[in-house]
């Protein structure tokens, strides 16, 4: 867990100051920021939330698996009470939360443009990006015209709850709307951290190996849907798509899964339609 490996959840381990924040989800509670952070509330959402270099020293040499389980259920035990005030507030909006999860490079944000594209002459859209450094996946997103909040982890790789409540102080959450939290790209630490998301969607590209979802299953078996992107190359790849997808139910039986095309558009419909059937039903007309 993060805790050991040292990527820094600064939201939830290491902090000893105490402010609160009395808002719609209602965290009015103590927690800190030991990390800068700037917001622009010029109606842009051109925001970054910054986690720096997260914490280090973690991974003490000679820590006990005693102490390792201890620290990985107070933070796993935090998290999930910040994403049930996350899920408790989405609920009330009416608001559909996305996580999307994949490896880097598996082609999430080009995905979501496409998606949003589509998406957004039907429903209000929200985006929440999540990387260590840049904004540039959020400037993408907002080239759409959809409003997009980036936060940046520093060492950590993944988003928490914490962080993504945050982030979602600082937009215009759409009632009834559709809100993505594109993650960090890493299939291990996310799959087990509750953003308050209704569905995980994970991501696996056709470039990597269709035995991805045996090397890390906890990723495929907390999501919901995986889309296999990349499927125009598949002339070009060795990639057995049914060895995959057998792989994939393997782990997750009841996972659903789309063969899709970022790029071309192929299978893209089915994605959109799979939104769709879950979204605010008075905005499908």
């Amino acid at each position: 867990m993060c805790a050991v490996c040292g990527c820094g959840d600064s939201a939830l381990v290491g902090h000893d100051h105490e402010h609160s924040r009395d808002h719609e989800h209602s965290h009015e509670h103590g927690h800190s920021h030991d990390h800068e952070h700037s917001h622009s509330h010029d109606g842009h959402h051109h925001a970054l939330i910054d986690y720096g270099a997260g914490l280090a020293g973690l991974h003490v040499a000679g820590m006990s698996q005693a102490r390792t389980i201890r620290i990985e259920r107070d933070i796993l035990a935090k998290n999930a009470a910040y994403a049930a005030e996350n899920r408790a507030r989405l609920q009330r909006l009416g608001t559909l939360a996305l996580n999307i999860v994949s490896s880097p490079g598996s082609g999430k944000t080009t995905l979501l443009v496409r998606a949003i594209t589509e998406l957004s002459k039907r429903w209000p859209i929200a985006v929440i990006e999540g990387d260590q450094q840049t904004s540039h996946d959020a400037d993408r997103i907002r080239a759409t015209g959809v409003q997009a909040m980036q936060i940046n982890t520093g060492k950590g790789c993944h988003l928490d709850a914490h962080m993504v409540g945050h982030a979602m102080d600082h937009l215009e959450l759409p009632p009834d709307g559709l809100l993505f939290i594109e993650n960090v790209g890493n299939l291990v630490c996310p799959a087990a951290f509750d953003l308050g998301e209704a569905h995980k969607i994970v991501v696996l590209s056709t470039t990597e190996g269709e035995d991805k979802p045996l090397k890390y299953p906890d990723m495929f078996a907390a999501s919901d849907l995986m889309l296999l992107n990349k499927s125009d190359l598949l002339p070009h790849l060795d990639f057995d798509v049914q060895a995959c997808m057998a792989a994939a139910r393997r782990v997750n039986p009841r996972m659903e899964i789309l063969l899709v095309s970022a790029r071309t558009g192929e299978g893209m419909a089915g994605f959109t339609a799979w939104i769709a059937a879950r979204a605010a039903p008075r905005h499908t007309e």
